[in-house]
């Protein structure tokens, strides 16, 4: 499944030739800073507001106390407080499944790039309602900033990985994704690092933890204008040759990318259809079924591994371990650390190891430590050290999970599908992601008070069924063609190669330069 297409030995060669020149070519300043600049404005601000809402909870709940005495004349109820701060913790993946589903239609008309620009918008609105509702003494304000905050992180997620992947030449297109995972976990460890007392987490400064987040924004809009839009998509679905040529000039940093537009059009000519897919039409064509169901299970596993429920024992046990509750924000700023250098660690190597061996390693560690966590939740009480070996573990499991499915489903849901199906792909995926999302933040309390401490063996069932899946299902997508990749899968959903792909192939042969040629009078305009 791993080698597609070795039947035609003519195609064979050209991707060869392609791969050696490749892998000659440096990483240019234009790739690198469409990959930073693009991920500070969408993963960072992602992952910072993952973090920035557990330092100032108690001043914020306060605040909505002080707000409802102002307005009622009576202090407001308990249930009421924990509603009002329930819904304005939750509300951000409400938010974040309406950005998901609007991804489609916003793109269709403003591309990638536009997209993500425009996405800047909502931060910088969430940013100013959050930063002075409690200027305006206004809860509703918080509550509203949440939920925009969330459509933002929506969109981000299924956008940048999408413009990523479309931008970056294949041997390095997992490396460059994984700058998402790895913005995301730095937004994190910021989160944290701010939320400290000696800088905003303090009763006078917490409306600053969120006037923080208009930082990154304002850095994309000052950056991104000034690169290009994804080549793929200005000419397969903008019909702009020119445009595509002089993106991929500038992204790859030489003058010649005949290569490069040949197997976009090549890819164009493969698909029966080269208009964008609907919704409905991914779910019903037989040709992407399982590439379907691969990224639903992976996003699925990526929320429902357990990591988002690791964070309600972090503080409990380092109490239990004797640590002083003030000094406690300090300890935990070590899971943000050790997440940013996993994502780090994983985007030099992905490349080399490939996105299965990680994924399933990944979630094969984290089920080993979660089952050694419940054992040593379990002695907890009994053995003085065991509080010690608990919170190693959970720094294991975020490590496991940044080395691979932290960031490697998002770079998946790019490379499985072909460019007209990858606008509703990663809707799709956006969906299952932000659903799951919801459904831990709403489940794991009621599973950990009816199962205590054996609340991990959950994640532990989900995770090994997800590395099984994998391990048979999914074929290995590093240094491969979209169209490749939809090739290892022809097996598996039953399908044989489309009669224009087909034809392709046997009108290609090396030219005596070594480089694809079309010998026949194809249209290359697409």
């Amino acid at each position: 499944m791993g080698k597609p297409q070795e039947d035609y030995p003519g195609d064979h060669k050209i991707s060869d030739t392609g791969s050696k020149s490749h892998e000659q070519e440096p990483i240019t300043a234009c790739l690198l800073s469409a990959a930073f600049f693009g991920a500070l404005g969408s993963s960072f601000i992602y992952g910072y507001n993952l973090s920035v809402v557990n330092a100032p909870a108690s001043f914020i709940k306060a605040f909505y106390n002080k707000t409802w005495i102002e307005r009622y004349g009576e202090p407001i109820a308990a249930e009421t407080v924990t509603l009002l701060w329930s819904i304005t913790v939750s509300i951000f993946a409400i938010g974040g499944l309406l950005g998901a589903l609007s991804v489609s239609s916003i793109i269709r008309v403003l591309g990638r790039k536009g997209t993500l620009l425009l996405n800047n918008g909502f931060a910088v609105i969430a940013a100013l309602l959050l930063a002075l509702g409690e200027t305006a003494k206004s809860f509703e304000m918080l509550i509203v900033g949440r939920f925009i905050i969330g459509v933002d992180s929506g969109i981000a997620l299924s956008v940048l990985p999408m413009y990523l992947g479309e931008i970056t030449p294949k041997h390095i297109r997992g490396s460059i994704g994984q700058f998402n995972s790895i913005l995301i976990c730095l937004g994190v460890f910021t989160g944290q690092v701010l939320g400290l007392p000696e800088l905003l987490g303090q009763v006078s400064r917490w409306n600053h933890l969120f006037s923080f987040l208009a930082v990154p924004a304002v850095l994309q809009l000052c950056v991104l204008p000034f690169l290009p839009e994804s080549p793929r998509y200005l000419l397969m679905e903008r019909r702009d040759e020119a445009g595509a040529e002089r993106a991929f000039q500038r992204f790859l940093g030489k003058k010649d990318v005949s290569q490069e537009l040949e197997e976009v059009h090549a890819e164009a000519r493969a698909q029966d259809n080269v208009q964008r897919a609907s919704v409905l039409q991914l779910l019903k064509n037989p040709a992407v079924h399982w590439q379907l169901i691969t990224i639903m299970i992976t996003m699925a596993c990526y929320q429902l591994c357990g990591l988002n429920a690791i964070w309600y024992y972090t503080n409990g046990i380092l109490l239990e371990a004797g640590f002083a509750k003030n000094i406690i924000p300090y300890i935990t700023l070590s899971t943000g650390a050790i997440e940013t250098l996993a994502a780090i660690a994983s985007g030099l190597v992905i490349e080399r190891i490939g996105r299965k061996p990680l994924l399933i390693f990944g979630f094969s560690a984290m089920a080993v430590f979660f089952s050694l966590l419940t054992v040593f939740l379990n002695f907890q009480d009994s053995v003085s050290w065991m509080p010690y070996l608990s919170y190693i573990c959970i720094l294991a499991v975020i490590a496991s999970f940044c080395s691979g499915p932290g960031g490697i489903p998002f770079i998946l849901t790019g490379e499985l599908f072909e460019q007209s199906y990858r606008p509703a792909a990663f809707m799709i995926a956006g969906t299952v992601n932000w659903l799951s999302n919801f459904a831990v933040g709403l489940l794991f309390p009621f599973i950990q008070e009816k199962l205590q401490s054996f609340a991990f063996l959950v994640f532990v069932v989900v995770c090994i069924l997800g590395s099984i899946y994998l391990y048979f299902v999914l074929p290995e997508t590093k240094n491969q063609t979209f169209m490749d990749i939809s090739q290892s899968f022809a097996k598996i959903n039953k399908i044989s190669a489309p009669a224009q792909e087909m034809e392709l192939v046997l009108s290609m042969k090396p030219d005596v330069n070594g480089k694809a040629q079309d010998v026949t009078n194809m249209d290359s305009s697409s």
